[in-house]
């Protein structure tokens, strides 16, 4: 019996050491094929066994099998699955890169270039809040809308301003408008030099070209000392592509709206050369009545693959439109004329006329330059230019309208052919279109030396330098029958002071208020009325960021300084030789910091802190669209503080942030010459005197929480929300201050705005989105929000009016059907209907009055607010051949 014991013993242990020594380590990382970035929380099993793992942080797996040969599936939430055949020779399995591409039909490979130069969230371990809408979404959702469009289902988004008509949606962030978040197209800033604002009618192309939009809300990861108080945007466009084809695409929609798009790619040939070319044309009248537009878009794209050290691409894109506007109107006008009403145009002899058109074209070119000098050190480096060309029209005299509140050409033309010898002024009432051009050049380069010291520590450093010289005048669009136009100014000098000495100028020249004719065409500066000037900005910085990363911890420091040169030239309302306005200059820093610990593969806790003194805007550095220098202004300063909590499974993800953001000395400056003597507070004044006026808030802060998810509890569905509480206010005095030239204060008053609700975004949102595979490449997908805490956009006070919440549902349906020889072509159909249940809503207002006793209102509103009504039910239908 013993012996038996023994013997059994014996061969337990040699079963169990076969069972040991026969068992492989398979290794690997699974990242995004797009963005090249690793995919936490994804699974990798072996095939009929319960072998695998859940890749960390950083996308690494590791598990032990006894399988000698098999099957290994991959698989993440909103991407597809991946069968890896393996064989073991020895004890491990290194499948190396596993690359994961996006479930989405319609998202092509690319080659993303300048890496190094593109803050996309991916380049930084330690995280941020931040949300990623891919081509395939942009272009399945988007239909007629702004690219704007895109974002509405991002925490803290708020998009407004589509009543005004094509290309005129604006987005705030965190509550933060257009001029405090930085948006960036391929590692480019975009905001206006001038006012940082956004114009998408310039991009209204983007929606096409864009491979990758991601938001990063708050401090976000990019390096640049920009203003991004509320967020950062990144625009990354397709390059050149890898396999050989294209397709051609054509959609319908509400209010007459027709577009067609082509593209076509060559693939890169063995010699490292690949281009390619896309095109497209638009047109519809608008949804509200008088928004009539028109355009194309163009995309342009060489790369060139020299050696794996080396890769170039060269992109040009542009997209010249024209769009008829609709401003804001008083809802007792809106319940006059009807929710589409707009009193911008009218009609000349029976043909259709607005008095409001934007028009614009502004080409941009790219030449990125990625090197690989060595395993652990790239250089990325993007050259780009714009040039901007266009302007917008309005009426410019005495302007008449009919009985129904249209705009009266009629009779202001038979006004105009009265005029003796068809010589229009101000004085004889007579009218004609203007148009304000806005022509810029624009030119800069970033570049970004990254070098990984250690398997631990890596750095950056690189720099931004711009240059931008803008040119604004006014100039006859239309002259509805004169022959030409007079008017006179008072010339200015020392001081801006007016000198006595009175010009008179005639002009008989015109511009045509298209995007391609003002391309190529511009008036001479003495047939120019109204105003006439320039600015030339100058912008130097550098950067530089360390972050360290195990496993387990990672964190980073981010710093950069800045300086920004400002010079006015004003050719029309000064004396020659006091045309050329001081020059000033402003220095700027920012610093970030932020740490990250991964608790498990699956849990990931980060906090970032930032500190931005950001110059003011070169419109705040010259007061009253004049020479004279704005002694007032100084740096904004915005503290920004964030936390947050990631979670990451196969079937679900989420995320949790907290933020509290508070921006300080915030400054705008108004002067006055005065034409009577007085006093101002205890002070005796003169005529003469100039006065500088200023309203300064003493802060405000921002703080919210944001959650959104994903969850896809079988292969067939995928369900997405998010929900975002705000408390944007206003904290302590608004205070206004009087100052002669001496900066001596003579008077003092100050308003109590503490606890004043910021307007413009609905501080309150929530939404949830569906999508389901009904078969093979049929799906069905719906989106529901609500905007909640919405008040007026209104300068800063305490006591503000909040509009009705409201709720917006949007539907889809898609199918892709497969094609050709071998089915390797596909035809892909797309129908989209927004505002499904055709909400009637207030989507912003401009003024807050409130309710009096006997006032009339709407929902609660005094229908004396100006504002805009949302778009109602609209929809659109695509149809796409790719080859």
């Amino acid at each position: 019996m013993r012996d038996f014991a023994k013997k059994l013993l014996f061969g337990f242990v040699f079963l169990t050491s076969l069972t040991v020594f026969s068992q492989a380590t398979v290794t690997g990382v699974i990242v995004d094929a797009d963005l090249n970035e690793p995919l936490a929380g994804a699974n990798v099993v072996v095939k009929g066994t319960t072998d695998g793992a859940t890749t960390d942080f950083d996308g690494k797996f590791e598990f032990t099998t006894s399988e000698k040969s098999g099957q290994i599936v991959v698989s993440y939430l909103g991407f597809e699955s991946k069968v890896i055949s393996f064989t073991v020779s020895g004890n491990t399995v290194n499948l190396g890169n596993v690359t994961l591409t996006p479930d989405e039909n319609q998202l092509e490979g690319v080659v993303v270039v300048g890496s190094g130069v593109i803050d996309l969230a991916k380049d930084r371990k330690t995280p941020i809040a931040v949300s990623t809408i891919k081509a395939a979404e942009i272009q399945a959702k988007i239909g007629t809308a702004d690219v704007t469009q895109a974002l509405v289902n991002t925490p803290s988004v708020y998009v407004a301003g589509q009543s005004g008509g094509y290309g005129d949606s604006r987005m705030t962030v965190r509550g933060f408008q257009q001029d405090n978040t930085a948006f960036l197209l391929n590692g480019q800033p975009i905001n206006g030099m001038e006012d940082g604002k956004m114009y998408w009618s310039n991009w209204s192309g983007m929606s096409d070209i864009a491979n990758v939009i991601q938001i990063q809300r708050g401090l976000g990861s990019s390096k640049l000392a920009i203003s991004s108080v509320g967020g950062t945007v990144n625009f990354v466009t397709k390059a050149t592509e890898k396999k050989q084809g294209g397709f051609a695409s054509m959609g319908v929609a509400n209010s007459d709206y027709f577009k067609s798009t082509v593209g076509y790619n060559t693939g890169m040939s063995k010699k490292g050369w690949g281009f390619s070319v896309m095109m497209s044309h638009w047109q519809g009248d608008g949804y509200n009545m008088g928004t009539r537009g028109e355009g194309q878009n163009y995309f342009i794209s060489l790369g060139y693959k020299p050696s794996d050290k080396h890769n170039f691409n060269f992109l040009l894109t542009g997209a010249p439109q024209y769009h008829d506007q609709n401003f804001t109107k008083s809802i007792s006008t809106y319940l006059q004329y009807g929710r589409k009403y707009n009193n911008n145009y009218g009609y000349l002899n029976g043909q259709y006329l607005s008095e409001r058109t934007n028009f614009y074209h502004k080409p941009v070119a790219n030449l990125n330059w990625d090197f690989n000098i060595n395993e652990t050190t790239q250089l990325s480096t993007v050259l780009y230019a714009s040039w901007g060309r266009g302007g917008g029209t309005g009426n410019y005299g005495t302007r008449l309208r009919t009985a129904d509140g249209l705009v009266d050409f009629d009779t202001m033309y038979a006004n105009n052919l009265a005029t003796a010898n068809g010589e229009g002024s101000y004085s004889n009432g007579n009218y004609l279109i203007r148009a304000s051009m806005n022509n810029h050049a624009w030119y800069g380069m970033v570049t970004n030396l990254k070098k990984k010291i250690n398997e631990n520590l890596s750095f950056n450093a690189g720099m931004d330098l711009r240059t931008y010289y803008g040119t604004h005048y006014r100039q006859v669009a239309n002259f509805l029958g004169l022959n030409s136009w007079t008017e006179s100014r008072n010339l200015k000098g020392q001081n801006d002071l007016p000198t006595g000495t009175i010009v008179s100028n005639t002009v008989t020249d015109y511009g045509i208020a298209k995007p391609w004719e003002a391309m190529f065409n511009t008036v001479g500066e003495s047939q120019r009325i109204d105003y006439d000037y320039s600015e030339r900005i100058s912008y130097g910085g550098v950067f530089g960021q360390v972050e360290y990363a195990t496993e387990k911890v990672s964190a980073f420091f981010q710093g950069s300084v800045s300086e920004q040169m400002h010079q006015r030239f004003d050719r029309y309302d000064y004396l020659p030789e006091y045309k050329d306005a001081k020059k000033v200059d402003n220095f700027g820093f920012n610093t970030k910091g932020g740490v990250a610990y991964n608790i498990t593969g699956q849990h990931t806790v980060f906090v970032n802190a930032g500190y931005y003194s950001r110059q003011p805007y070169h419109d705040n550095i010259y007061l009253n669209y004049t020479n004279a220098v704005n002694p007032l202004t100084e740096n904004e300063k915005i503290l920004g503080l964030e936390a947050g909590y990631t979670f990451t499974s196969s079937i679900f993800t989420a995320n949790l942030n907290v933020y509290r953001t508070s921006w300080k000395d915030r400054v705008t400056t108004t002067s006055t010459v005065l034409t009577a003597d007085g006093t101002i507070g205890t002070t005796p004044v003169s005529t003469g005197d100039l006065i500088y006026t200023t309203s300064q808030n003493d802060e405000q802060l921002h703080t919210g929480a944001e959650v959104d998810f994903t969850l896809k509890p079988i292969k067939t569905l995928s369900v997405k929300g998010f929900a975002s509480v705000g408390n944007w206010e206003y904290r302590g005095n608004a205070v206004q201050r009087k100052y002669n030239e001496g900066l001596d204060v003579l008077d003092e008053s100050k308003v109590d705005i503490e606890g004043g609700k910021v307007g413009d975004a609905a501080q309150t949102t929530w939404g949830l989105g569906a999508k389901y595979e009904i078969f093979e490449r049929f799906s069905i997908d719906a989106d529901w929000r609500n905007y909640d805490k919405l008040y007026a956009n209104v300068s800063a006070r305490k006591e503000n009016i909040e509009l009705p919440s409201y709720d917006l549902v949007d539907a889809g349906i898609s199918y892709k059907m497969l094609v050709g020889k071998d089915k390797k072509n596909s035809v892909g159909f797309r129908f989209n209907m927004n505002n499904v249940f055709n909400e009637v809503y207030l989507s912003e207002l401009t003024t807050a009055n409130k309710v009096q006793a006997g006032d009339e209102t709407w929902n609660g509103i005094n229908v004396s607010n100006a504002g805009y009504f949302g778009l109602g039910r609209t929809w659109n239908f695509s149809i796409r051949y790719n080859f």
